[in-house]
C-alpha cells in the first residue's frame, strides 16, 4: 500500500516564502553590521600630537610652584631648631654653676640651721658665753645673725637667676618642643614630595642638557660678590636636591649661602631669612652679586649677574644654570654684607 509522502518543497506554516522578506532581512543585516562599525569607530580615541618640551617644563613649573614653599618651610623649622637647640645648652650650661652654688648656699644655711635648733640653742650660746666678754655677748649674738641673714640673702640672689634663667629655659624647651613636632609634620611630607619630584622627572623628555659657566660680567663692585659669583658659577650643572647645600648638590637658598661663606658672609639657608640678612636695593640699583628673590612668599632665590640673568638651583630635574630672571614674579633684590 502506497505511503503518502509530503513534498520536499512544502514550507512550515507562518512563514514567508516571498523573495522580498529574503531582501528585507539581508538589508537590516547590512544596516546592523555598518551600525556596529559606526559606534566601534566612535570608541576608538583620537590621536593626539605628544605634548612638547616647553609645555612639559610649564606643566613641571607649575607643580614645582606649590612643592617649593614646602621645602622651604622645612628649612625654616631647620634653622630655627638648630639655633634654639644652641640657646637651650648655653643656658643649661650657665644653669649648672648656679645650681651648684644654691646647693652650697643652702648647705651653708642648713648647717647654721642644724647648729642652732638641732644641737640646740644652749651649746652655741654656752660657747659664746665661755669665751666672750658679757659687753661682747650682744655683738656676738648680733655677728651669728648677720651671718645667717648673709648666707639667706646670697641663696635668695642666686635662686632669683637661676629661676630667672630656668623660666627662659622652659619657654626654649616648649618652643623646641612645638618645632619638633613641625620638623616630624614637614619630615613626613618628605616621601611625599620625593615621590612627586621622582614623577616630575620621569615626565621629563630624554634629552641631553647642556650647561656652560656664567657669561663674562661686568660691573661687580665688591670683592664679596666677585667672589660668590665665581663660587656659584662652579656649581653650574651640578643637579638640584632640596635641602641640600652643597659642594655636590644644592637646593636655591642652599645655593647662595655655599657662594657667600665662601666670600665670608654667612646666610642662613632659608629664603626668608636670607632676604632680611641683606640691605634692600631697588631694581633699578640692583648689580651683579645681590640676591634677587621671587614670588610674593619669597620662595626661590638666585644671584644675580645683572643684563637680567641669574644664576641660580632651580628645580628638581634642572641642574644649576644661568636663567632669565623674567621667568617668575621678582619681589625684589637684597645685598648681603
Amino acid at each position: 500500500m502506497p505511503v503518502a509522502t509530503m513534498p520536499l518543497h512544502r514550507h512550515v506554516p507562518g512563514r514567508s516564502r516571498r523573495p522580498g522578506g529574503l531582501r528585507r532581512a539581508a538589508h537590516r543585516m547590512v544596516m546592523l553590521v555598518s551600525a556596529v562599525a559606526v559606534g566601534a569607530s566612535l570608541l576608538v580615541a583620537p590621536a593626539y600630537a605628544a605634548p612638547s618640551v616647553d609645555e612639559i617644563e610649564r606643566q613641571i613649573d607649575k607643580q614645582w610652584q606649590q612643592l617649593e614653599p614646602t621645602i622651604e618651610q622645612y628649612n625654616k623649622v631647620r634653622s630655627q631648631l638648630r639655633t634654639n637647640r644652641q640657646k637651650s645648652g648655653d643656658l643649661q650650661k650657665k644653669i649648672q654653676p648656679l645650681a651648684l652654688e644654691a646647693e652650697l648656699a643652702m648647705n651653708r644655711v642648713a648647717d647654721l640651721a642644724s647648729r642652732y635648733y638641732v644641737s640646740g640653742p644652749s651649746q652655741e650660746l654656752g660657747a659664746v658665753l665661755l669665751n666672750a666678754k658679757p659687753d661682747t655677748l650682744g655683738e656676738q649674738m648680733a655677728f651669728l645673725e648677720r651671718l645667717a641673714a648673709y648666707e639667706r640673702k646670697q641663696l635668695e640672689s642666686v635662686m632669683k637667676v637661676r629661676k630667672k634663667y630656668d623660666d627662659q629655659k622652659a619657654k626654649l624647651d616648649a618652643l623646641i618642643a612645638d618645632q619638633e613636632t613641625k620638623e616630624k609634620q614637614l619630615a613626613a611630607k618628605k616621601k611625599q614630595i620625593d615621590v612627586e619630584i621622582k614623577r616630575l622627572e620621569r615626565s621629563l623628555p630624554v634629552t641631553t642638557v647642556k650647561t656652560t659657566n656664567c657669561p663674562t660680567i661686568n660691573g661687580v663692585v665688591s670683592e664679596a660678590a666677585r667672589t660668590a659669583i665665581r663660587v656659584a658659577c662652579q656649581q653650574v650643572g651640578k643637579p638640584y636636591v632640596w635641602g641640600a647645600t652643597g659642594p655636590n648638590s644644592f637646593d636655591c637658598s642652599g645655593l647662595t649661602q655655599y657662594a657667600y661663606k665662601a666670600a665670608g658672609i654667612y646666610l642662613t639657608h632659608f629664603t626668608g631669612a636670607q632676604w632680611n640678612e641683606g640691605k634692600a636695593i631697588a631694581r633699578a640699583d640692583a648689580r651683579p652679586g645681590d640676591l634677587v628673590f621671587f614670588r610674593s612668599d619669597l620662595s626661590h632665590v638666585g644671584i644675580y649677574l645683572g643684563n637680567n640673568k641669574m644664576v641660580h638651583s632651580a628645580r628638581a630635574g634642572v641642574p644649576v644654570n644661568v636663567s632669565p630672571i623674567t621667568t617668575m614674579p621678582i619681589a625684589g633684590f637684597r645685598r648681603p654684607g
